[in-house]
C-alpha cells in the first residue's frame, strides 16, 4: 500500500512539474509575441465600425481627444473626435499615451490579423497629399500649442505649405491671410472638414 501511495506522489509531482513548464513556456510565448507588437497593430485592433472603441488620446499639443479609431495608416492614425466634426489625423510620434477601459486594453494586444498592404504603405505625407487633392480645409494643431487653419497647398517628404485662411472659409485668393511651410515633426494633428479616404 505505501509503495502504491508513493509511486502516485511521484506522478502527481511529475504532472505539476510538466504543467508549470507548460505554463513557463506559454507565458515565454506570449512575452516574445508582445514584443513584437505595434503601436499601428493595437491601434488597428481598435477600429470596429459596429462597436467603436472610444480611447482618450493625448497628443503632444497638450490637447486630449476623445475619440475612436477609423483607420490606420503606416505611421499616423484616423480618429473620429466625440462631439466633433470633420475626422482628426495624427502621426504616430505625436501620439504621447492612450486611455481606454482594461477591457478594450487587452483585446488591442490580441494577435492581429495581417494587415493590408497598401494601409501599411500610407504613409502621413500621402494622407496629406490627398487633402491637397481635394482642396479640404484643415485646422493644423501644432506641438507648440498653436493652431493653423487654412487648405494645404502642397504635400513634400518632410513638410507642407499652408495658405491661411478663416475655418470653414473655401482658399480663395482673397481670403489668404498668409502662408506657412510646416515641418511634419512639428504637427500634433490635424483636423480635416471632411474625413480623409482609407482603404
Amino acid at each position: 500500500m505505501r509503495w502504491e501511495r508513493f509511486f502516485d506522489d511521484l506522478e502527481d509531482q511529475l504532472a505539476s512539474e510538466w504543467e508549470a513548464e507548460r505554463a513557463a513556456l506559454d507565458t515565454e510565448a506570449e512575452r516574445l509575441r508582445l514584443s513584437r507588437v505595434t503601436l499601428a497593430d493595437r491601434l488597428h485592433q481598435l477600429v470596429s465600425r459596429d462597436d467603436p472603441t472610444t480611447a482618450s488620446f493625448e497628443l503632444s499639443d497638450g490637447a486630449t481627444l476623445r475619440a475612436s479609431v477609423t483607420g490606420v495608416g503606416a505611421d499616423w492614425a484616423a480618429l473620429m473626435p466625440e462631439g466633433r466634426r470633420g475626422a482628426a489625423l495624427t502621426p504616430f510620434a505625436a501620439i504621447h499615451a492612450i486611455g481606454m477601459p482594461h477591457p478594450d486594453l487587452l483585446r488591442s494586444a490580441r494577435p492581429t490579423p495581417a494587415r493590408s498592404v497598401l494601409a501599411e504603405r500610407l504613409t502621413f505625407g500621402f494622407v496629406l497629399r490627398d487633402l491637397v487633392r481635394r482642396r479640404i480645409g484643415v485646422s493644423i494643431h501644432l506641438a507648440s500649442g498653436r493652431t493653423l487653419s487654412g487648405t494645404i497647398d502642397r504635400a513634400g517628404a518632410d513638410h507642407l505649405d499652408l495658405a491661411l485662411h478663416d475655418p470653414g472659409a473655401p482658399r480663395r485668393t482673397d481670403a489668404v491671410t498668409g502662408y506657412r511651410i510646416v515641418p511634419l515633426t512639428a504637427v500634433a494633428w490635424v483636423r480635416a472638414d471632411e474625413a480623409p479616404s482609407m482603404p
